[in-house]
């Protein structure tokens, strides 16, 4: 067994289990902690009570998970530096491990989820943000800073709404964050031509409005759904270009509304992918329990030698 900690910027999840077989799980709040230490001393806490012989730590980077430290992740205000596997490892007394997130659920669902059964896999959070995994010849590829994947970051147009602090960004295009400020933009256009969408008061809407506005065949959140999947389908052809792996699992929305941009995804992918780089693109098999199962494999990739 072993103690997976997940850290997110809403709750942090404190699970006791192997892989996707969770045992017990407890969460609080992010924010109902003032500070760092108040937030793992809270995890420590719970986790005092569970069984496991490690611990695993997933949380948004910036990071650096050779270190153990977590360097000022934006969805973590006051997170600056925070020496989480040691400040871990020594309230509890066991190893702990830490990876970014997209790392983290890479390896749950290449042993866990989808990705069981491939060599290679690319695996992309598409969830608030967008950030990848990178699975290589049945091995987690990192990166000299714990940078490989960060695919949220590659500037896909001039302009376009904005990710990682830049225009026209893949997370920008292609997120749950992206989605709601293109849906806000969208939704402008067609008031100005009255034709207001009864769903926009002004205001930036949510990723959740628009897909199931477009999932109703609302025109405007279906132009967005659609504008969004075209640029999901340039980063795929991207991944598989550059990476050639045998599979990409997408997760969150992709989980959620498959159907809404798997057509335009791959009518892109079919024009802007090499043919014989051409792999299939699926969601990820664990749902809901991809957080939780990525922690915990974190502690476990750990102990038997693979990070």
């Amino acid at each position: 067994m072993y103690i997976g900690i997940d850290i997110g910027g809403t709750k942090i999840a404190v699970t006791e289990g192997k892989g996707d077989n969770i045992i017990r799980k407890e969460v609080f709040p992010t924010a109902s902690a003032s500070s760092w230490r108040e937030a793992l001393d809270r995890a420590a806490g719970i986790a005092s009570g569970f069984s496991g012989n490690a611990i695993g730590i997933s949380a948004g980077g910036p990071l650096d998970s050779r270190k153990g430290m977590i360097l000022s992740p934006p969805n973590l205000p006051g997170w600056d530096d925070v020496p989480a596997v040691s400040y871990l490892s020594d309230k509890l007394g066991k190893p702990a491990f830490l990876l970014n997130d997209a790392d983290a659920g890479a390896l749950a669902e290449y042993r866990y989820g989808a990705g069981k059964g491939y060599e290679s896999i690319v695996f992309c959070t598409f969830g608030t943000g967008m950030g990848a995994g990178l699975i290589l010849g049945g091995r987690l590829w990192r990166g000299r800073s714990d940078g490989a994947g960060e695919i949220g970051h590659i500037r896909l147009s001039g302009n376009g709404p904005a990710g990682y602090g830049k225009m026209g960004s893949s997370e920008g295009w292609a997120s749950g964050g992206g989605i709601a400020m293109l849906g806000f933009i969208v939704a402008n256009e067609f008031q100005q031509k009255g034709r207001k969408p009864y769903w926009f008061n002004g205001s930036i809407p949510t990723a959740k409005t628009i897909i199931e506005e477009a999932a109703k065949g609302d025109e405007a959140a279906s132009k967005t759904i659609r504008l969004s999947a075209e640029k999901l389908g340039s980063i795929m052809a991207f991944i598989m270009d550059a990476y050639n792996p045998d599979a990409v699992i997408l997760g969150s929305l992709f989980i959620r509304a498959e159907n809404l941009f798997r057509p335009e995804m791959e009518r892109v992918i079919a024009e802007e992918a090499l043919a014989r780089n051409i792999c299939p693109v699926i969601k990820a098999g664990l749902g809901e329990k991809i957080g939780d199962t990525a922690a915990l494999t974190v502690a476990e990739e750990g102990m038997n030698g693979n990070l």
